[in-house]
């Protein structure tokens, strides 16, 4: 479901305005999170990390609604309710990737086994898009494993930035006895600030430091 904003109310209304019209600004902010109780728990429950993870990730942003904005036809703003991840898989005979998704479920467990499935049944396919049907209300994360990194920055030429937060993480490494891993938020500035940036990866990293399974 989409709720549209009411613009007489909203406390971002001339902000929103400027970033989309006056000055089509997005950025990318890149911090290094704690992964070490995180890989001790799903190692313990013999879990994989990806799927745990985007749900970790996913969980947040599902309750943060600075991160579930869209357009409707008219090219009105709102919140969608839900927001599903689009993410990507990596083929390692051609190198190639495709993305695909899956649907957001509240429960960890359910979530997680979706994902599973959803991989198992739509991984193997090449090309940009190895799933269709993907819904309108979506956020996309992808990792790049290979690579311990301190900044990324995703550009489209001749395109607005996109209003659909982009997750991107890296490999994580040990440093001084704990696991830390690059994450990197790419959104529009009409529809997140930096305190809300901040706060997303903040919020990621209570996630992943509080969850049980």
């Amino acid at each position: 479901m989409f709720t549209k904003i009411d613009m007489n109310t909203w406390e971002r209304r001339e902000h929103f305005q400027y970033y989309r019209e006056t000055l089509k600004c997005g950025y990318s902010l890149t911090a290094s999170i704690d992964v070490t109780d995180f890989l001790k728990k799903i190692r313990e429950k013999n879990l994989k990390f990806y799927p745990s993870f985007v749900y970790c990730v996913g969980n947040v942003i599902n309750h943060t609604k600075e991160f579930k904005m869209g357009l409707d036809e008219e090219g009105n703003p709102g919140y969608w309710d839900v927001v599903h991840p689009n993410y990507t898989v990596f083929h390692k005979d051609d190198h190639t990737f495709s993305d695909m998704w899956s649907c957001y479920r509240e429960d960890f467990n359910e979530f997680y086994q979706e994902m599973i499935r959803d991989m198992e049944n739509y991984g193997n396919r090449k090309g940009i898009k190895a799933r269709e049907g993907q819904p309108p209300d979506f956020f996309c994360i992808s990792c790049v494993p290979w690579l311990s990194y301190t900044g990324y920055n995703t550009y489209c030429a001749g395109s607005e930035p996109s209003l659909i937060p982009v997750i991107t993480f890296g490999k994580y490494e040990e440093e001084s006895g704990r696991w830390k891993m690059p994450l990197t938020v790419t959104i529009s500035h009409a529809a997140a600030d930096g305190y809300h940036t901040a706060k997303l990866i903040q919020d990621i990293q209570k996630k992943i430091n509080e969850i049980s399974f």
